[in-house]
């Protein structure tokens, strides 16, 4: 969240993502530093994951993240 915030404050559009796991930290966190970034939340768990596993799920955010880093 920390990244995505200094990427925004220079003018860099950043996307927060993370696993469905942590929509409610990264609200909390959100608040707590007061920015509430773009994020995109992907299917949990990650870890133990083989890389076709990954490379299914990257694809499936791909246009969602693309959209949110676009966005005007």
């Amino acid at each position: 969240m920390h990244d995505i915030a200094d990427l925004e404050r220079r003018g860099i559009p950043g996307v927060f993502v993370a696993s469905s796991v942590f929509v409610d930290a990264a609200q909390t966190q959100g608040e707590a530093i007061g920015f509430q970034p773009e994020r995109i939340f992907v299917e949990h768990p990650i870890q133990d994951r083989t890389d076709d596993e990954m490379v299914t799920i990257a694809d499936k955010a791909y246009e969602a993240i693309v959209e949110r880093i676009t966005a005007s």
